[in-house]
């Protein structure tokens, strides 16, 4: 087989932070042809409703269904998968739903309010969403894990409905998939995928009701989707493809650490594994490492070209220079295979998840550690944070003036009113103010 290819990068190098900000930019925008495409499915769904989607459905996941009933599952189906799974993989499944539950319990946010002096109470009030759509990928693969990731967290915040949309390409549908429903408890499935999904969840047609938010990963025709519906519902993020970054000490089996990068680039083409070290022999050795153990890799085409396309193993001088260039790439996923990695931990400012310790192996967090694997890619971690329970909770606003409360208030906003030239504002306030 031939061998792999792997960049290697020096921070000691001129040019250096150039290419590195060359290596991890990333920017999903859609063609113009993907996007004329999407946008005429969204109007189409939003216009045809239940026509479209099974119009789309038949076309592009070649199949052949007279009507919008024929892409509907029962729960009774769901329960139907979860008995017809292996005893096996129903205990993993229900082993990693619990994991799962009991780290999202802690995020689970209370209403609170509290009262001034004068009688005034002030506060918020903390609701779940009504309705919440999760988009699950077919096709190519199947994910059960992004099922319990994605509805668990809502089932904890409260939400009342949980519609899934996953396709079924040639009317092929996973089991370990609909038992994942089943065990995060799914309310409603429909078999239908791509930007008609977005668009049904979205906009509501005779049989899909519209949701408040929609959540899930997808391809580039999901992803232009949800740009375009943002603000008529709420979204989780737009994701790039998977990251891990890996910092070393030099201590950990080399095998070990070529594995891990192995276990993002396996993804796709597109996904990025990056190492850093400050021992060159060691950089060596997990090349070395990447060399012997691509082989006996399934998928080892896709991790070639990935680690060709995106990866690389990068020199740099000691600890803090490598926590520098971890802020800088701010990872989705971040290994800190080092001896004390909670030394480490207070330095790092921008990850989406952080694994600590030489056996903490991000697969484990893909799975059944507990925190979400949905997780800010492309830098987005500078902003924004893992999927979340408090993803599907709002807060309202509570405001109670008390007479003597709204009177002093209402000096302070006639001024600012009348400062901003609004009038009726300071008026309102005025009527409020005792004598």
């Amino acid at each position: 087989m031939k061998g792999s290819t792997i960049k290697r990068l020096d921070a000691s190098e001129a040019g250096f932070l150039a290419a590195l900000d060359q290596l991890i930019a990333w920017d999903m925008v859609s063609d113009t042809g993907v996007e004329s495409t999407v946008a005429d499915i969204l109007q189409q769904v939003r216009s045809r409703g239940d026509a479209a989607l099974v119009e789309y459905s038949n076309r592009f996941d070649r199949r052949d269904c007279d009507s919008i009933s024929d892409f509907c599952l029962q729960t009774e189906q769901l329960q139907q998968a979860l008995e017809s799974i292996d005893s096996e993989t129903r205990a993993a499944l229900e082993t990693a739903a619990e994991r799962i539950r009991d780290y999202h319990s802690h995020q689970l946010q209370q209403s609170w309010q509290y009262q001034e002096d004068d009688g005034t109470l002030l506060g918020q009030q903390i609701t779940p969403l009504e309705r919440v759509g999760i988009y699950v990928p077919g096709g190519k693969a199947s994910y059960p894990s992004s099922v319990l990731m994605n509805c668990i967290p809502a089932r904890v915040a409260g939400v009342e409905e949980v519609i899934m949309m996953v396709p079924a390409p040639d009317n092929q549908l996973s089991p370990i998939v609909l038992a994942a429903a089943a065990i995060a408890g799914v309310d409603r499935v429909f078999t239908i995928g791509g930007a008609q999904a977005i668009g049904a969840l979205a906009f509501g047609t005779e049989t899909v009701p519209r949701v408040d938010k929609i959540v899930g990963p997808g391809n580039i025709y999901v992803a232009t989707a949800k740009r375009m519906v943002f603000g008529r519902v709420g979204l989780d993020m737009v994701a790039g493809p998977s990251e891990i970054l890996v910092v070393c000490d030099g201590e950990t089996d080399p095998d070990w650490i070529a594995m891990d990068l192995f276990s993002q680039a396996e993804h796709d083409e597109d996904a990025q594994s990056i190492l850093i070290a400050w021992d060159s022999d060691y950089l060596d050795a997990v090349y070395q490492s990447i060399e012997k153990l691509l082989p006996e890799m399934e998928r080892r085409d896709i991790i070639v070209q990935s680690l060709a396309n995106r990866g690389a193993l990068i020199k740099v001088a000691d600890e803090d220079e490598a926590v520098s260039i971890c802020n800088r790439i701010a990872p989705e996923h971040l290994e800190l295979s080092v001896a004390d990695p909670q030394a480490w931990l207070p330095k790092i400012r921008h990850a989406g998840a952080i694994f600590m310790g030489r056996h903490s192996a991000e697969a484990l967090g893909d799975y059944c550690a507990g925190p979400n694997h949905v997780l800010p890619t492309s830098a987005t971690s500078r902003f924004s944070s893992p999927l979340g329970v408090y993803d599907f909770q709002k807060r309202s606003s509570i405001i109670f003036c008390s007479e003597q409360g709204a009177s002093d208030l209402g000096r302070v906003a006639s001024v600012l009113g009348r400062g901003e030239s609004l009038t009726a504002h300071a008026r309102s306030a005025e009527y409020r103010i005792k004598d």
